[in-house]
C-alpha cells in the first residue's frame, strides 16, 4: 500500500510538472523569471517595494519581461524608452483593451465599456458623432436634458406609484 501511494504521488507530481511546463511555454511572451505553479513569481517580488523588485528583474531580463501574478502573466514595460516605443511608436498594436471575464460571463461584451478593437472604434465614433449632433459642448444640451427630465417626471406621476415596464 505504501509503495502504491508513493508511486501515485510521484506520477501526479510529474503530471503537474509537465502541465506547468506546457502552460508556461504558451504564447509569445517576453522572457522572465520561471514562475511557481499557482503562486507565480510572487515569492520573488518584494511586495512592500515592488518597483525595486521590478527594476532588479529588468536588469536581468531587459526592459520588457514577463512576471506571473498567480497564474496570470503580466508583461512589464520598464523604463521610458520601452513605454515610449509601446505607446507611441507601436500605438496601433498596443491600443487593444484587456478581457473582462465578469462582463463576458454576464454576456455584456458589446457597447462602449466592454468592447474591443474594431467594434470599440466604431461604437466610439458613433457615440461621439451622436453626442455632437445632440449638442455636446454647447449650452443647448442642458435645456434638452431638463426637458427630458420633466417629461420623465410627468410619466412617473401618471403611474401613481404603481409598477410599470418601460419598452
Amino acid at each position: 500500500m505504501d509503495l502504491a501511494v508513493v508511486l501515485v504521488l510521484c506520477l501526479s507530481c510529474l503530471l503537474l510538472l509537465s502541465l506547468w511546463k506546457q502552460s508556461s511555454g504558451k504564447g509569445k511572451l517576453p522572457p522572465g523569471p520561471t514562475p511557481l505553479p499557482i503562486l507565480g513569481n510572487i515569492l520573488q517580488l518584494d511586495v512592500k517595494n515592488i518597483s525595486k523588485s521590478l527594476t532588479n528583474l529588468s536588469k536581468v531580463y531587459g526592459p520588457v519581461f514577463t512576471v506571473y501574478f498567480g497564474m496570470k502573466p503580466v508583461v512589464v514595460l520598464h523604463g521610458y524608452e520601452a513605454v515610449k516605443e509601446a505607446l507611441i511608436d507601436k500605438a496601433e498594436e498596443f491600443s487593444g483593451r484587456g478581457a473582462f471575464p465578469l462582463a463576458e460571463k454576464a454576456n455584456i461584451i458589446n457597447g462602449i465599456l466592454f468592447s474591443n478593437g474594431k467594434t470599440w472604434k466604431e461604437m466610439r465614433r458613433f457615440s461621439l458623432m451622436t453626442l455632437r449632433n445632440f449638442g455636446m459642448g454647447k449650452r443647448s444640451i442642458e435645456d434638452r436634458v431638463q426637458e427630458e427630465a420633466r417629461c420623465l417626471v410627468e410619466e412617473l406621476r401618471k403611474t401613481n406609484g404603481e409598477q410599470f415596464y418601460a419598452l
